[in-house]
Formats: C-alpha cells, structure tokens, sequence
C-alpha cells in the first residue's frame, strides 16, 4: 500500500473510529494534575492515569499480535502476568501523566502507521493460549483493530465515569 496517500473506505473508517475514542480517552484526563490522575475516585481499582496507560498497553500488544502473531504478545519470562497486569492499571510512584500520555501517542502512532500500510486486513493469526480464548482460535488483522477500538471506547467511558466523580468534569456530554 503506498503510505503517501490519504486512506480511504475500511482503513479509513478504522483510523477514524480509533481517533474519536482515542479522543474522548485523552480528553477525560486534560488538566489533571499526576496526584489527581492516581485518585481511585469509586469503588473499583481504577485510576484515569492507570486506565490510559493499560490502554496504551494493550493497544501495543495487539498491534504487536498482528505483525508477529502470539509470540508478539509475550511478555518477559520473569514478570508475572498477573502482577503486570495488575500494574498497567495504575500509575507508579516514578510515572507522570504527560509520560504516560506520550507513550500512549506513539503507540498510537505505530498503530495507525499499520492500518494505513499492512497489505491485508484480513491476515490472520492464532491466538496464545489463553483461557478466556476458544482452543486454536486466530484473529484477523481487521479483527484486532476493531477490538483496539472496542477497548478503547470501553475505557473512555470508564474514564469519563471517574472524571465526572473526581471533580464533575465530563467528557461525553
């Protein structure tokens, strides 16, 4: 695919949708300061800062999963799965939210830079053995991008309901 071009039809409307909801995620947490970003405002685990950086996380992951399959997506062996994940969702002593907000960027970056230039959506691989993934299932590359979208507008309204609860700002209306 040439990448000087201006994507049109389904890369497009991918590279749309992933930029309002992407959107909508960045705007819930505009003016925070970091203290404000680390606040679990509700009942839940969930902190803005922490919720933009598993996204951004997850966002590479998948994107990794399309270019390289499975074993794009593993982790080092030293790291516990759980703990790590358990981590994405909050944002350390040593995090900033600009930090957090620029590493999301470019990941964001890498992913358009995909949906614009991969030769074909629908190039699939199997997924990693995971419970909650059917036995020798595979995902598409099209497939992936619309679940980025998916998590990503899941998690901007995750983010909205803590926003609105931190200090009555909203985001989505």
């Amino acid at each position: 695919m040439d990448t000087t071009t201006t994507p049109t039809g389904e890369r497009a409307d991918l590279l749309e949708a992933l930029a309002v909801h992407r959107h909508f995620l960045r705007f819930a947490v505009r003016g925070l300061t970091d203290e404000q970003a680390r606040l679990r405002p509700t009942a839940s685990e969930l902190t803005l800062g922490g919720l933009v950086k598993h996204v951004a996380r997850t966002e590479a992951s998948w994107a990794a999963f399309v270019v390289a399959g499975a074993a794009g997506m593993a982790g080092p062996d030293d790291v516990d799965p759980l703990a790590a994940r358990v981590e994405e969702f909050r944002m350390g002593p040593g995090e900033t939210l600009d930090g957090v907000l620029a590493d999301y960027a470019e990941v964001a970056c890498r992913t358009d830079d995909l949906v614009r230039t991969l030769p074909d959506l629908g190039a699939s691989h199997p997924l990693p053995e995971a419970p909650w993934f059917e036995p020798g299932a595979t995902r598409s590359a099209r497939r992936v991008f619309l679940h980025i979208i998916a998590e990503t507008a899941q998690h901007a309204g995750h983010a909205d309901i803590l926003r609105e609860t931190l200090d009555g700002q909203r985001t989505m209306g």
